[in-house]
C-alpha cells in the first residue's frame, strides 16, 4: 500500500499528517524486510487515526483513507470502524472506500451487505462513479455464478430453519441460501409463478442500459412496453410498463440479477395471512417469471408517489408536515405493523421510500375514520419491497436475530449495540419515519434518566410546544424502550388507539385532515 506518493516532496509546513505518514511508511518497510526498528505499526496507525479523525483538513484526503484501511487490518470489529468512517465522513465521496470495504465483506460471505455497500457508494455518487459501477457489476457476476453453481439440498415444506445458536442473522448468505433453498423447491406451487431453467431469451436484454423508454419486451408470452424507470434497489431495477394488448393495464416490472424468488414467496405469504380488507396495504405481485439468470416480478403500479416524496415536499419549502397529517400516517403505520407482526412477518426494511401513498376514489367522510371503513379503507399507505422480509414461521418460536440492516439512519438500537432484535427492526424504522415527518431530519437518540433510577432512550430533537407533546413522548418512549418478552402487538394497538382517540375527540381535526390530504394529492400527483 503506497501511503505517500514518491513524487510529492515532504516540505509543506501546513501538512501535520506528513511526519506520521513517513513513520508509518518506515514501519511498513521494516515489517516487510524483517528489521526491528522499534516502531509499533499498530500503535502508530491507531494514534494517527485518533489525532486526525476529526480534522476537516484530511476528511477527503486519500492518504488518510489508506491509513484507515491499515487500521481496519489491525482490528476485529470491521463493521463498527466502517460505520465510524461514514459518521466522520472520511472520504465518503471516494469510490475506493466502498469498493475496498465491499470486497472485504464479500470475502466473509456477506453478499447482501457487500451489495448494500456498493449501492450506498453509487447513491452518494462517489468518484469515480463509473469505476464503482464496474466493480459492482463484476461483483454481481460473481454472485450469479455462485447462485447458479450451488448444489442446494432440498428442504421439506413446513421445515423451519434450525440453529444451534439462540440468535441468527436472517440476511446472512448462509441463512438466505437455506431460505431460498426452501423457496426454490416450493415456489412453483404458488399461482403466478413461471419457472424456466434457462436464461432469459428475449430480444431486448434486461439491463438498465438497454431497457429504455418505449422498448417492447416479451415475458412469458406477454408483451410489455416500457414507460420509464420507477425505481432502483440493491439488486433490482423497477420499471413502469403497460401491457401491449391492454395499454390501460399499467404494472411495475421488478427485474433482479441474480434471480431472487424470495420476494414473490413473501407476497404469497401475505396473500395467505392478511385479511382481505387489509390486503391493499401491503402490495400485490401478480406473477413472477424465474429464469436461470434473472427473475422478473410483475407487481401492481401505484402512481401517487411515496411517503418520502410527501416528506420532501415539505423539506423544499423549509416547513414540516402538519401535525394532524403526521398523526394520520402514524396511525396507518402502527396498524400496518400490528397486522403484519400478528401474521408472523417482519418487513425488515421499513422506511418512507418503501411506503407508497394510496388515495381514496370517493370522498372521505368523518364517520368511517376510526374503523377505517368506507372510503378510508382505500386511503392510506402501501408497503412494498419485500426482499428483506422475514417469515417468522420458518424459525423456532423463541428465535431472535442478529445482523445489521446497513441502512444508514434506520439501524435499531439493538443493531447499534450488537444485541439481538426481532420486531425492533420495523418499530425503530417507524420511529425514524415519524421523526422525519415531524422534524424533516433523521432521528438521533440519547439516554435520559428514568424515574426508576435507570435510563431510557428518547430522540434528541425536542418536541414543539404547540404539538400534543404527551402523545408523541409516549409513542417514542414506548417503542424505543420496548423490552423483550413484552406483548408487542398489544403495544402497537394501544399506541394506535391513543392517536385515534385524540383525532376523534375533535371533529375539526378530521376535517382538517381531509383538506390536507386533498391538498397533498393535488400537489404530488400533478408534480
Amino acid at each position: 500500500m503506497a501511503i505517500y506518493p514518491e513524487s510529492q516532496a515532504p516540505t509543506s509546513l501546513h501538512d501535520p499528517l506528513l511526519p506520521w505518514l513517513w513513520s508509518i511508511r518506515k514501519a511498513l518497510e521494516d515489517l516487510k524486510s524483517g528489521n526491528d526498528s522499534g516502531l509499533d505499526l499498530s500503535k502508530l496507525v491507531s494514534d494517527c487515526i485518533k489525532m486526525f479523525k476529526d480534522s476537516a483538513q484530511y476528511r477527503d484526503d486519500i492518504r488518510f483513507l489508506k491509513i484507515w484501511f491499515l487500521h481496519i487490518g489491525f482490528c476485529k470489529d470491521f463493521g463498527s470502524i466502517f460505520t465510524e468512517m461514514l459518521e466522520k465522513k472520511i472520504c465518503v465521496g471516494q469510490s475506493l472506500l466502498y469498493v475496498w470495504y465491499a470486497s472485504y465483506i464479500e470475502s466473509k460471505g456477506k453478499l447482501y451487505d457487500a451489495q448494500m455497500v456498493y449501492q450506498m457508494g453509487i447513491l452518494r455518487n462517489a468518484e469515480p462513479v463509473e469505476w464503482l459501477k464496474k466493480a459492482q457489476a463484476l461483483f454481481l457476476d460473481r454472485v450469479s455464478e455462485l447462485v447458479n453453481s450451488s448444489s442446494l439440498e432440498k428442504v421439506d415444506d413446513g421445515e423451519s430453519i434450525q440453529s444451534e445458536e439462540s440468535h441468527i442473522n436472517p440476511w446472512s448468505s448462509s441463512t438466505m441460501k437455506n431460505l431460498l433453498r426452501r423457496t426454490n423447491t416450493q415456489i412453483t406451487k404458488y399461482d403466478g409463478c413461471r419457472s424456466i431453467n434457462k436464461p432469459y431469451s428475449g430480444k431486448v436484454a434486461l439491463s438498465s442500459q438497454n431497457l429504455s423508454r418505449n422498448k417492447i419486451i416479451e415475458i412469458g408470452g406477454r408483451k410489455y412496453q416500457i414507460k420509464g424507470r420507477a425505481g432502483q434497489g440493491g439488486f433490482a431495477q423497477v420499471y413502469k410498463a403497460c401491457l401491449i394488448s391492454n395499454p390501460d393495464e399499467i404494472v411495475a416490472l421488478k427485474i433482479q440479477k441474480p434471480p431472487f424468488p424470495w420476494e414473490f414467496y413473501m407476497y404469497r405469504q401475505l396473500d395467505q395471512r392478511i385479511l382481505a380488507e387489509d390486503r391493499s396495504s401491503f402490495g400485490f405481485a401478480e406473477r413472477m417469471h424465474l429464469y436461470s439468470d434473472c427473475s422478473i416480478l410483475v407487481c401492481d403500479y401505484l402512481a401517487n408517489g411515496t411517503l418520502q416524496d410527501a416528506i420532501n415536499s415539505y423539506v423544499v419549502t423549509g416547513k414540516s408536515m402538519e401535525e394532524v397529517l403526521c398523526i394520520y400516517y402514524t396511525i396507518e403505520m402502527l396498524y400496518m405493523l400490528e397486522t403484519l407482526h400478528g401474521g408472523g412477518i417482519i418487513h425488515g426494511d421499513f422506511k418512507p421510500d418503501n411506503l407508497l401513498i394510496r388515495y381514496a376514489r370517493d370522498d372521505l367522510v368523518e364517520d368511517g375514520f376510526r374503523d377505517r371503513s368506507g372510503s378510508w379503507r382505500d386511503q392510506g399507505l402501501c408497503l412494498v419491497d419485500w426482499g428483506r422480509g422475514i417469515d417468522l414461521r420458518l424459525f423456532p418460536d423463541d428465535m431472535e436475530f442478529k445482523g445489521d440492516c446497513r441502512t444508514s439512519g434506520f439501524r435499531c438500537i439493538e443493531m447499534q449495540q450488537n444485541k439481538p432484535w426481532k420486531f425492533q427492526v420495523d418499530t425503530y424504522g417507524l420511529c425514524v419515519i415519524v421523526h422525519m415527518m415531524l422534524h424533516n431530519s433523521y432521528m438521533e437518540i440519547q439516554e435520559k434518566p428514568s424515574p426508576d433510577g435507570g435510563y431510557i432512550y428518547l430522540p434528541k430533537s425536542p418536541f414543539k410546544r404547540y404539538w400534543n407533546v404527551d402523545l408523541w413522548k409516549n409513542f417514542f418512549t414506548k417503542l424505543l424502550n420496548n423490552c423483550p418478552g413484552n406483548n408487542e402487538r398489544n403495544l402497537l394497538q394501544d399506541l394506535r388507539e391513543s392517536f385515534q382517540d385524540y383525532m376523534c375527540s375533535n371533529p375539526q381535526l378530521i376535517r382538517k385532515l381531509k383538506e390536507l390530504l386533498l391538498k397533498q394529492r393535488a400537489s404530488l400527483c400533478s408534480a
